[in-house]
């Protein structure tokens, strides 16, 4: 009968659990669907490692069973520069071109290098998920430490809900740390076996409140040596299993004890089943597939980090470009107007020239002097910036002391990628943005902690059974006493053969016959009467979730206007480029047409200056538009997440941070010879100021 009711009551709360996971079957097939927008293309290859180590597995050997209590030591960071960099250190100077920098970028930028150490990271977090614990999270922002060229990028809300970048699902709140719902919900059983001894020794020598049980004895000695062993391991199913065998071996001068030595021992063999909490692989995996989901996302994000300083190298190096121009048109405009400034001087001595434009030109030369030092002035800073960039270790005066001289220039031509139609290029941003990359499977996470949460409602019913098994034996005490009156205190002892005698190897026998048999089975059954934790994690899961969905499909918005803002911006730049360029031709024959008019007395020595400003501004916005463009033009392939595949650069070589031949970018033209260089970076004196005559 008491059967009866145990399975009478297990089938009701199995049906009540029945009907919540239909309902929660039409909830979840709603939950299911999110914006409509092609699916990304994923990183690959995936579960690429820096090193040959793989932290995602343990260190289990049957060779060597004692690894696992090893340490893991990781390599030596690496604080050197790479072999590229010194080989292109020659007399002083260093010929870079855009595909070096990159390549050295990705070779010895500290902010890829930290970013590599979250790829190892993730895998430790794979390792702990297979043995049944939480995850620790793994940090999946952009790093962005280098100076200098700043960019931008999206925050791809990886953690749950949208709100923060982490795929740990921490993010910051108005009143500090905000926790997510991510990993709520039952816990895995501890899948990782262990084993359990406990081995003690115990001499007790008991003082006896009555005779009556000792055999008149005041005291009695008892020697209790004690051999405890147990297993334990959980499964993915949700069922657990524990192994006991304990042994005790007592000697006692106590002559009521047919033993002494008395061995005793025991087994037991339990095997626990969740049937409603924590029951299936599917609860119970689910922090595997989240940690494998969170390694992908890892591997986004490093594509991300790649993108990211590619773009900041660029704008760097086209900085450089700039500086370095700007250097060579400010030391023209300084030649010529100390040219200018010795003419004067001539005319001034000779009476055919007006002091006052003898000190207005000495004017012009001490302003172009000035700017030349500031022009010099920048880039040597702007040298510097780019060392930083594509070098770890700065301290090699070589190095530091080396003039970088930037060999590239941007050609304005329009590139393939501007003629295609712009609802193309946000497909193919739709498809290689690792922003959006990380958002679905974020969302697949959330998922995951759906369904642990939804699991979490649910009452915990757990069946049980065991069999185990004792035997006793051991030698007949000498003490032992066969007075039949227990009313006096005469010990009696009992002939040999009274107890029969069995040895440890009889009692094992007798353990493992089934001649002593304790096996069993069960239920528990705990059923909350108000479940207000679990229903309050199980609707803000809800919440997150619908959050996230809106988060993703704002970055499809996001990523829409990047790319139409782009291609509109590349084609503005390349006409600002052309309008720039036509005035620094027209500024230039003006100076020159009113030099040659100066030389014929048409003109005076003011409409120069006036001429050689004019030139020097022109000059200057051509130089900021060509900028202009050359960074628009990186921030497009960026923002297309398609600069891997158009430089040629290899993401595993990226990863492992040895790139074996260097990237090369499209629309790139050396720079012409005509251009000349920059002769010192020590600006020579002007013509001193003579009071005039």
């Amino acid at each position: 009968m008491k059967r009866l009711h145990v399975w009478a009551l297990a089938t009701i709360v199995l049906a009540a659990g029945n009907a919540g996971n239909a309902q929660s079957a039409k909830q979840d097939k709603a939950l299911s669907e999110l914006p409509l927008a092609p699916a990304p293309v994923y990183t690959e290859p995936l579960f690429v490692r820096p090193t040959l180590h793989n932290y995602s597995k343990g260190r289990f050997s049957i060779k060597n069973p004692l690894a696992i209590y090893e340490q893991q030591v990781a390599d030596q960071a690496s604080f050197v520069n790479s072999p590229r960099l010194e080989n292109l250190v020659s007399d002083g100077k260093i010929n870079l071109s855009l595909n070096d920098a990159i390549a050295l970028a990705l070779e010895n930028n500290y902010d890829i290098a930290i970013a590599r150490y979250n790829l190892d990271i993730a895998d430790t977090d794979i390792l702990r998920a297979k043995a049944g614990a939480t995850l620790r999270g793994v940090s999946t922002g952009v790093v962005a430490n280098t100076l200098g060229g700043s960019t931008s990028t999206l925050t791809s809300g990886g953690g749950p809900g949208g709100t923060t970048t982490g795929s740990g699902g921490a993010g910051t709140g108005s009143s500090g740390l905000v926790l997510s719902t991510n990993g709520a919900g039952p816990l895995p059983e501890n899948m990782d076996p262990y084993l359990t001894g406990t081995v003690s020794f115990e001499r007790a020598y008991i003082p006896q409140g009555t005779p009556l049980f000792s055999g008149g004895k005041t005291n009695l000695d008892t020697n209790t040596n004690t051999y405890n062993f147990g297993y334990n391991q959980g499964f993915l199913t949700g069922t657990s299993a524990a192994v006991a065998y304990n042994n005790t071996r007592v000697t006692t001068d106590n002559p009521f004890n047919s033993y002494s030595p008395q061995l005793n021992s025991s087994f037991k063999v339990q095997l626990t089943q969740h049937l409603l909490q924590g029951f299936g692989t599917g609860v119970n995996g689910r922090f595997i597939v989240e940690a494998i989901n969170d390694r992908r996302i890892t591997d986004s994000s490093f594509r991300q980090q790649i993108l990211y300083t590619v773009n900041q190298v660029e704008n760097i190096y086209w900085a450089v470009v700039s500086a370095y121009q700007d250097v060579l048109a400010k030391q023209d405009a300084f030649r010529q107007s100390s040219k200018l400034t010795a003419d004067n001087r001539k005319q001034l001595e000779i009476g055919t020239l007006a002091p006052l434009d003898v000190v207005n030109s000495d004017s012009v030369v001490a302003t172009d002097q000035q700017n030349l030092i500031a022009s010099q002035s920048n880039l040597e800073y702007q040298q510097i910036v780019l060392k930083q960039a594509i070098a770890r270790n700065l301290t090699d005066p070589a190095l530091i002391a080396a003039e970088v001289i930037p060999t590239d220039r941007i050609n304005v031509e329009e590139t393939t990628e501007e003629t295609q139609p712009v609802e193309d290029l946000v497909q193919k941003a739709f498809r290689l943005r690792p922003e959006i990359e990380q958002a679905v499977l974020s969302i697949e996470n959330d998922k995951l902690t759906l369904k642990g949460v939804k699991n979490g409602l649910l009452p915990t019913l757990d069946v049980y059974a065991f069999y185990g098994s004792s035997g006793l034996g051991g030698t007949q005490s000498p003490w032992l006493n066969c007075n039949p009156d227990f009313t006096s205190h005469v010990v009696i002892p009992c002939p040999a053969g009274t107890a029969a005698n069995h040895g440890y190897g009889d009692v094992v026998t007798n353990l493992f016959n089934n001649s002593n048999p304790d096996k069993g089975v069960g239920f528990n059954l705990n059923v909350p009467l108000r479940n207000r934790v679990a229903v309050a994690d199980q609707a803000r899961s809800q919440l997150e979730y619908r959050q996230a969905q809106m988060r993703l499909e704002q970055i499809y918005t996001q990523v829409r206007m990047q790319v139409i803002n782009s291609e509109l911006a590349l084609k503005n730049d390349r006409a600002q480029v052309q309008a720039a360029q036509a005035a620094r031709n027209y500024a230039q024959q003006s100076l020159d047409s009113e030099n040659k008019k100066l030389n014929l007395g048409a003109s005076t020595s003011a409409n120069v200056l006036q001429q050689q400003r004019n030139l020097a501004s022109a000059e200057n916005s051509f130089l900021n538009a060509q900028a202009t463009y050359a960074k628009d033009r990186a921030a497009f392939f960026q923002t297309t997440a398609s600069t891997l595949e158009e430089y040629g650069i290899n993401f595993g070589e990226a990863v492992s941070g040895n790139v074996t031949a260097a990237p090369v970018v499209p629309g790139l033209h050396a720079a012409p010879v005509s251009e000349g260089t920059p002769q010192s970076t020590t600006v020579p004196a002007s013509i001193p100021a003579q009071p005039a005559k």
